[in-house]
């Protein structure tokens, strides 16, 4: 192919490089110089035009595209029609789209003229969803070049093809123990349920057990003779190791564990068995959510039809990290959180500090500082995305001593009947989008940031850990984060109570953080506490 700029009178059956809008003339760019064209570009007095000329050895672009998508489109694939170069694969059925990446990447890498744009393999898709795009970058593909492509192409089955979901009967066993939520199994089965119909499969089954191992055992021997194509196993308690309940359970039962965990979050405490020739899965904890996560990955391939193996699972860290993608919630900016879910500080200032004396507590300098400023400051250095501080007693000298800290202030006129009060006024104040509540007492000065962050990060509501206490040797104790779920509960709280009870009516979404520091647990509350305190310090 030539490409250049050519005398008009000689530039029949170039393509036009570029557009040329003049008088009597609005010609796009691609457009094939007949001779009246010539003519027309003659008379409104342009002489020469920039164009590209073919000789024997070139492949027009449509041409070209057409031929390779013939080539590379597989089953359950349809092929539009070409244009300005480009030819658009479609699906024709709901599945999973299956590629040969190491031949369409030898492909890609062949020559500069000729690429191929897919989806990512194993995605997800519906039909008529574009699956793969063909681009001849220039106005021609040379022969020689495309007939290489060609036989790449040519050489094993097709490239992009859809594997259809079937309709795979699906069983459904949970585990329970004395906390565990009627309401969460409930929950659980329905977001199954609705999970599998999307992908064509049924839930057939629902059952539950105690979690152990004899139980469960007995569950899937029950669940083997019912039958079924795929069994989804939810444990009370999240999978930790190969020997715990869930693996444990299924190779009693005469199955065989093939995997444990995978690089994807979340999603990470996946377990992969199969019993009689049949896919079992031990589900991890963000199974329980709508919300993708690699759970998904794995069943909608099995779905499918297709063969998941230990290596399949390994390989899908790159790209694995679905919590800071968009169908999940938007990472954070500005304070290096690595969360994606947004947590908020809920600093409680409104207490009357009767034990200290006459002297507000919150008020008193430790280090040159009121130790409520020194608390808020600990929070501004932290992961947390807003601060909410509820006041109460001596609210105008509280916020003075935080004067010039970007904190949201609320007033609780009701703080002399006790925490619960200033709890609810906090939570009213909070944005919709908030997932979690760091609840941070001001009278907790060796608390570090620190703290705040590794509770920040150990929050996954998705995976079972929607509440999270900070321990010293085995003590719990302040601050603690909980997750959104618990919000109403805790609007129904009364009389000087905090939240710390919902720890223990809610274990089963617990996560517990040691820390080598007794900081956490140490508040002051007399003038004893705070003389040890400041003796201590200096």
């Amino acid at each position: 192919m030539e490409f250049g700029t050519f005398e008009t009178r000689l530039a029949l059956g170039h393509v036009l490089a570029h557009s040329i809008k003049a008088e009597g003339v609005n010609f796009k760019k691609g457009r094939v110089l007949s001779k009246d064209d010539l003519a027309a570009l003659d008379e409104a007095g342009i002489e020469q035009v920039a164009a590209a000329s073919f000789d024997a050895e070139d492949v027009a672009e449509d041409r070209a595209a057409a031929a390779l998508a013939e080539v590379i489109a597989g089953g359950n694939v349809t092929i539009g029609k070409a244009f300005t170069g480009r030819v658009n694969l479609f699906s024709s059925v709901a599945g999973v789209l299956v590629l040969d990446t190491e031949r369409l990447e030898r492909i890609n890498r062949w020559h500069e003229a000729i690429t191929i744009a897919t989806l990512p393999p194993f995605d997800r898709v519906s039909p008529n969803q574009m699956l793969a795009t063909i681009k001849i970058i220039p106005f021609a593909a040379p022969k020689v070049e495309l007939e290489a492509c060609l036989d790449i192409a040519r050489d094993a089955p097709r490239l992009v093809r859809v594997s259809p979901f079937r309709s795979n009967e699906v069983r459904l066993i949970q585990t329970r123990v004395a906390a565990t939520s009627s309401k969460m199994l409930d929950k659980t089965a329905q977001i199954t349920a609705n999970r599998l119909s999307e992908i064509d499969s049924y839930l057939a089954s629902e059952t539950r057990c105690g979690h152990r191992p004899d139980e469960l055992e007995a569950e899937i021997r029950q669940a083997s003779a019912r039958g079924f194509d795929i069994l989804l196993i939810a444990g009370a308690s999240a999978i930790t190791d190969r020997r715990d309940v869930l693996p444990k359970a299924i190779e009693n039962a005469g199955g065989k564990v093939l995997h444990f965990g995978m690089p994807v979050d979340p999603g990470n405490l996946i377990l992969l068995a199969e019993l009689d020739g049949k896919p079992v899965l031990g589900l991890p904890g963000c199974a329980r959510s709508p919300k993708l996560n690699g759970f998904d990955w794995v069943l909608q391939r099995l779905a499918a039809g297709l063969e998941v193996t230990p290596a399949d699972i390994m390989g899908m860290g790159v790209g694995g990290l679905l919590m800071e993608i968009p169908t999940r919630p938007q990472p954070r900016g500005g304070n290096g959180s690595a969360s994606a879910h947004k947590v908020a500080a809920l600093v409680l200032a409104a207490g009357q500090s009767r034990r200290m004396g006459e002297t507000n507590k919150l008020l008193i300098e430790i280090g040159g500082k009121p130790m409520v400023r020194r608390a808020i400051e600990t929070v501004k250095k932290s992961k947390v995305d807003s601060i909410v501080v509820v006041t109460g007693h001596q609210t105008d000298e509280v916020q003075e001593a935080l004067d010039g800290l970007d904190v949201d202030f609320v007033y609780n006129p009701d703080y002399a009947s006790g925490l619960s009060t200033s709890l609810k006024a906090g939570l009213n104040r909070l944005d919709d989008d908030v997932a979690g509540i760091v609840v941070m007492l001001s009278d907790m000065p060796a608390v570090s940031s620190d703290v705040l962050d590794r509770l920040i990060d150990a929050f996954n509501p998705l995976e079972g850990r929607a509440i999270v206490v900070p321990t010293h040797q085995g003590k719990r104790g302040n601050p603690v984060l909980f997750g959104r779920e618990f919000f109403k509960e805790m609007q129904g709280l009364q009389g000087d109570v905090g939240a710390r009870h919902l720890i223990g009516l809610h274990d089963d979404r617990l996560v517990e953080i040691e820390f080598e520091s007794p900081a956490l647990l140490l508040d002051i509350d007399t003038p004893q506490a705070l003389q040890a305190f400041r003796e201590s310090s200096s």
